[in-house]
């Protein structure tokens, strides 16, 4: 579980199942699979945002924030992004935090010294 800052506003992130089920119920996507997309940062570290998916980042925050707060009323994404009143995304801490969450509690052997072969599309 890790807590971000996106503008003035805390979330908590829990990379659990769950997450990875209301990302499918939300976006009709796959959340290991958009998060792959995302894995090639080196070229944003070089100011390059090109091909960068801003929604999709915002888009995992989003069910894993709905994870940390099982049980508890949420809204859908479009209302939950209304209350966000700003984000840097050239702040390295909030996309590096959101992308280790994910792969710390999505491919947990890979923290423990395995390898698992991540392929995009």
């Amino acid at each position: 579980m890790r807590t971000i800052q996106i503008g003035n506003k805390e979330l908590g992130l829990r990379a659990t199942p769950l997450a990875l089920l209301y990302y499918r119920q939300e976006f009709d996507e796959d959340l290991i699979e958009d998060l792959v997309s995302l894995q090639d940062m080196a070229k944003m570290a070089d100011g390059d945002f090109s091909g960068f998916d801003s929604v999709k980042i915002l888009q995992i925050c989003y069910a894993m924030n709905k994870a940390d707060n099982f049980g508890k009323q949420f809204h859908g994404f479009e209302k939950w992004l209304s209350e966000l009143e700003s984000i840097d995304f050239a702040d390295e801490n909030f996309m590096m935090n959101v992308i280790e969450e994910a792969s710390d509690g999505f491919f947990r052997s890979a923290a423990n010294g395995g390898n698992p072969k991540l392929k995009g599309k």
